[in-house]
């Protein structure tokens, strides 16, 4: 159904689907259509122009693509290590807060700073006061407030 226009089949959809396949060395995309849509056609042109450039540097570099190679132990390793969360050190950080009241009116104060950096255009200060209340809320799940 790629020639049917909408949320998942419009231009920049099509060529992030095509990225995604492009990362791995045997990756094709396959659409199925009764007719060949804007869309379609700009994603086309868009994925052919990137191929391009890719294979020219990869030519002039001595670059030759391949699947990356990881064991399976590897990856359930890392998974299980996500798993533990050190919770006296997160306790800890609650209490650098001066406990669970002070910590939930920091981060109601924090994010008020955070809409006014933002109102008054200063995204970067924003965007780090957005981290730092994300990372008070991920100490506030780790131990269970």
């Amino acid at each position: 159904d790629a020639d049917k226009e909408g949320f998942l089949r419009g231009y920049r959809a099509l060529v992030q689907t095509a990225g995604r396949a492009a990362r791995h060395r045997e990756g094709t995309v396959i659409l199925y259509g009764d007719v060949v849509t804007d869309s379609m056609r700009r994603a086309l042109d868009e994925t052919g122009r990137r191929r391009t450039i890719q294979l020219a540097y990869n030519v002039e570099h001595g670059i030759t693509p391949e699947t990356i190679k990881k064991r399976i132990h590897d990856l359930e390793y890392q998974l299980a290590e996500a798993d533990y969360v050190d919770v006296s050190l997160a306790a800890e950080a609650v209490e650098a807060y001066g406990g669970e009241k002070d910590l939930e009116q920091n981060i109601a104060d924090l994010e008020k700073d955070m809409k006014a950096a933002a109102k008054g255009l200063e995204f970067e200060r924003a965007a780090q006061l957005r981290d730092t209340i994300r990372a008070l809320r991920q100490k506030q799940i780790q131990v269970g407030i």
